[in-house]
């Protein structure tokens, strides 16, 4: 008799992933189709007091074509595309772990943003966006008048 590990959600992943339209929280961000071969940008979001910074590890871009940014409806959408830099002519290939082609990635913001004061710099393979807040959303002190 062949030994089987233990897995509990076992059901649970059979008979989710047979909907299609229900995602699949067991796959670890696997994509289907078309996303298949598409990397995912890894990215991290803070805020402070006055803006939104997105930092996103994009390597291999060489120019500012190759990216291209936009806010909407307090979403950060990258896309753009690497270029492969030479070809492997006359030689083995024993592994390729770096990619190139197509990107995207859409990423929620925390709070509504100013997209009009967006400022975005690239060095050493990371992008950064810098994205300040709505004024609605930062507030201001109001000083109370004693008498």
């Amino acid at each position: 008799m062949p030994l089987v590990p233990y897995d509990p959600f076992g059901i649970m992943r059979r008979d989710f992933n047979s909907f299609p339209s229900f995602p699949r929280l067991f796959d670890d961000d696997r994509f289907e189709g078309h996303f298949a071969n598409m990397p995912r940008i890894r990215v991290d979001v803070r805020e402070s007091q006055n803006e939104v910074i997105v930092t996103a590890e994009i390597p291999g871009l060489e120019k500012r074509e190759d990216v291209n940014i936009t806010v909407h409806d307090n979403h950060l959408h990258l896309s753009g595309k690497i270029e492969r830099m030479d070809e492997q002519k006359d030689e083995n290939v024993h592994r390729m772990e770096r990619y190139y082609g197509q990107f995207s990635r859409t990423v929620p913001l925390p709070t509504a943003v100013d997209d009009t004061g967006a400022k975005a710099s690239y060095r050493n393979g990371i992008l950064e966006v810098r994205i300040p807040k709505s004024q609605k959303q930062i507030g201001r002190q109001i000083d109370v008048d004693f008498h």
